[in-house]
């Protein structure tokens, strides 16, 4: 029997661009990990930066996958879902986890719809809303924190207290099976935390750090995901991965920093050579 661990990611594919599935199958894969995908949409370039970019829709494909699937017998051990194009693929990609993942597997949610206090263009608070109880399929959600505000309906601002962060996590464990991780504490100076919460141990919670870097990217945020998912599947804790995905991250933001030209995501293929280092390092 094969001992091959295989992951489906559900997500956008820019054609060009750094993010979404052009980000997650190759560090993903580069962890070891089989890795399949469904593409929600077909976009000709990612939706920051670019202007009249196409936008193929790929909802209805959806059902027909998992139909075929289920004829050929295909199953994965985690499932990772990433930017959904529509509210109705909500319940088309619950059945493809409720059909093809097999039993005992992780469900990893990166619920990819805002940043920096707005809504990604073509969603709204209907939209956050079922993202919420899309994210209590998972057993890790990874939210920032303009995600986090839209999915709890409470007002988001630049800067939240360590202290506000927590409570922000705490609330968020209503819509986890089991883990969260909150992207975005900024209460040291620099450096960059995560909330990492396991909601059956509620006084048993930990903040990660790195090194923050002045520079803001489209696409990191996938990088973090995928690194993270990637550590998870390795066997890293989540506390582990969380720091493994976030120096995975900053080198990949390092990489790029100089290079003015480069402003569509960021140089994580320079990056992939030192994952072994990072298992290795946690």
């Amino acid at each position: 029997m094969s001992d091959t661990i295989k992951i489906l990611t559900i997500q956008d594919l820019s054609c060009y661009g750094q993010c979404s599935i052009t980000v997650a199958l190759p560090i993903i894969s580069a962890f070891g990990i089989e890795t399949a995908v469904i593409p929600s949409a077909v976009l000709s370039t990612h939706t920051s930066g670019f202007s009249e970019y196409t936008v193929r829709d790929l909802t209805e494909d959806l059902p027909a996958i998992k139909k075929h699937w289920e004829k050929e017998g295909i199953y994965f051990d985690a499932i990772y879902t990433g930017y959904i194009g529509s509210i109705e693929q909500f319940e088309y990609i619950k059945e493809i986890i409720d059909s093809r993942l097999k039993p005992g597997g992780k469900v990893f949610v990166d619920p990819a719809m805002a940043d920096h206090g707005e809504f990604y263009f073509g969603f709204d608070q209907e939209f956050a809303d079922k993202m919420g109880e899309h994210c209590k399929l998972g057993d890790y959600i990874l939210p920032n924190t303009t995600e986090a505000c839209y999915i709890l309906h409470r007002p988001w601002k630049e800067d939240f207290t360590h202290e506000e962060m927590l409570e922000i996590a705490n609330e968020l464990s209503t819509f986890t099976k089991k883990h969260v991780i909150l992207k975005g504490d900024n209460h040291k100076e620099n450096e960059l935390g995560m909330i990492v919460l396991d909601k059956d141990q509620l006084d048993d919670v930990e903040t990660v750090y790195n090194k923050k870097i002045d520079y803001v990217s489209h696409g990191t945020g996938d990088v973090f995901a995928s690194s993270f998912v990637g550590s998870v599947l390795n066997g890293k804790s989540p506390s582990d991965a969380s720091k493994i995905a976030g120096e995975f991250t900053k080198r990949s933001i390092e990489e790029t920093i100089d290079d003015t030209e480069h402003s569509y995501g960021v140089k994580f293929e320079k990056v992939i050579p030192e994952i072994q280092n990072f298992l290795n390092l946690y």
